[in-house]
């Protein structure tokens, strides 16, 4: 029986994406054809391989991005180019390239199955996850990694998407950088507490260093245990952690100075 879906790695490993961003191929020879999620990379040798394993699946006939990030689309065009395949994702202001936009909740037969696409902006305004329904798998891009967590772009979005997961009935994550995840909903749980206890050693630091805190002072305090060469991405961390503070009137900035609001001193 042929599996449901397959991973290509893509041969564009880097800092952000770990060893690479997982290429997704699903569907099935008699039903449908097949889908391509994330065509991460232009290399010839990896287009060729999603192509073989597109034919091996009935011939590629969509083309689905999570998001507009280069490490998702960087083969799309060229993909399409050689399948005639049309290119789908939520945005056509991140993704320029695209044939049609898909909404909340938009639906593709594939392989005897339904995929579904769930919108989870968070890490990026245009994040879409792709649930196959039947088989409960969650193809989910870069809002749950299988080796760390994502650098998000709107925190107060990126907690509400991950908490719209947790009545999904998902039995498997399938993320775009690293391993899958066997225990979805208790990483998924795991990635909110994270973001709690992250956002309560903010406001502890503005506390302790204020009034009157800039964002590589915040870093400096929070992040003792990380290489400094990786404080420039905590930094991101924590400015999306005060914006979302700042929605939720905790706190406000000056310039580039963060203090706590009067209500939470």
């Amino acid at each position: 029986m042929q599996n449901i879906y397959t991973i290509l790695l893509a041969p564009n490993p880097s800092l952000m994406s770990g060893p690479g961003t997982n290429t997704l191929i699903l569907g099935q020879a008699d039903r449908d054809g097949a889908f391509v999620i994330d065509p991460a990379d232009a290399n010839p040798v990896h287009l060729e391989a999603i192509m073989r394993e597109g034919e091996r699946r009935g011939g590629i006939r969509k083309i689905l991005v999570t998001h507009g990030h280069p490490d998702h689309i960087g083969g799309a065009s060229e993909l399409r180019e050689q399948t005639r395949a049309p290119i789908y994702a939520f945005s056509q202001h991140s993704v320029p390239i695209l044939d049609e936009e898909i909404a909340d909740g938009a639906t593709f037969s594939v392989g005897g199955d339904t995929l579904r696409a769930i919108t989870t902006p968070g890490h990026s305004f245009d994040h879409l996850c792709f649930l196959l329904e039947k088989a409960g798998i969650l193809f989910a891009g870069d809002h749950i990694s299988g080796i760390t967590t994502n650098v998000i772009g709107d925190m107060l979005d990126y907690v509400h998407s991950l908490k719209r997961l947790q009545s999904v009935e998902i039995a498997e994550i399938v993320p775009a950088h690293g391993p899958n995840v066997a225990n979805p909903q208790a990483k998924i749980a795991e990635y909110i507490a994270h973001r709690w206890q992250r956002e309560q050693q903010i406001l502890k630091a503005l506390e302790l260093l204020g009034p009157g805190v800039t964002i590589p002072q915040m870093v400096a305090q929070i992040y003792q245990d990380v290489d400094p060469k990786l404080h420039p991405v905590a930094a991101h961390s924590v400015e999306a952690h005060l914006i979302k503070l700042e929605k939720e009137q905790q706190v406000t900035h000056h310039d580039d100075v963060w203090l706590l609001t009067k209500t939470n001193t």
